[in-house]
């Protein structure tokens, strides 16, 4: 049964990413928006559900910004990513590294040469990354021994400018005004400094540890 079980949660996840796509921003707006005062919650519920596949999240991100501008959007993106992230890492350590490579595809031997030996740092990485998606980091977290409070704090930590820039930019496109802007461009600087930053401390070449990191702080402490 549990071989049975495994099975149909890999081919539910190929037929989401071959098949499933969000409506345009426009249509999700308005979507969400019909729930009037509940929208927030509806809003949280999809985008947790949308983490935890490998449908892409940037829509979800900006769409956030559209309806809830940057505060609101942001709280709501970070909080449901993570509870989206946190349920496919359980799922990956469910499913096991081999099950878990089929499902990463063309992302596997990316994802796993990392985080097999990278731990913090490597999560940190990936998560913080441009152009990576989310959910092959939350499956190799979880199929290749990242341990959960590694995986937690490195993709909280990590998360925030990224999933700040894109409700940023929703927020913009809204309401292009001078202090979105700041936001925006403020958030995209942060991410870029913390990918190097992650790069670095992946690398062993990085004098700080980075955010979070209290293993590599407290290492550092003794010596």
């Amino acid at each position: 049964m549990r071989t049975l079980a495994l099975v149909a949660v890999v081919l539910v996840m190929v037929w989401l990413a071959l098949t499933v796509r969000l409506p345009s921003l426009d249509v999700l707006q308005a979507r969400i928006e019909a729930y009037g005062w509940a929208a927030s919650l509806v809003f949280l519920g999809l985008y947790a559900a949308v983490a935890l596949t490998p449908i892409p999240v940037t829509i979800m991100a900006v769409a956030a910004g559209m309806l809830f501008g940057v505060p609101e959007g942001a709280a709501l993106s970070i909080i449901g990513v993570m509870i989206g992230c946190w349920g496919g890492y359980w799922l990956a350590r469910a499913l096991g590294s081999d099950v878990v490579g089929r499902v990463l595809g063309r992302h596997a031997e990316t994802v796993g040469s990392r985080l097999e030996n990278g731990g913090f740092a490597a999560v940190f990485l990936l998560r913080v990354m441009p152009g990576l998606p989310y959910w092959p980091v939350n499956y190799g977290a979880g199929a290749f021994g990242i341990t959960q409070r590694e995986f937690l704090i490195a993709s909280f930590v990590a998360c925030i400018p990224g999933q700040l820039s894109l409700v940023a930019i929703g927020a913009f496109l809204t309401d292009p005004g001078v202090l979105t802007g700041i936001v925006l461009a403020a958030s995209w600087a942060v991410v870029i400094v913390l990918t190097v930053w992650g790069y670095r401390a992946f690398r062993g070449t990085s004098r700080r540890p980075l955010p979070g990191d209290r293993e590599r702080r407290d290492g550092r402490d003794r010596d």
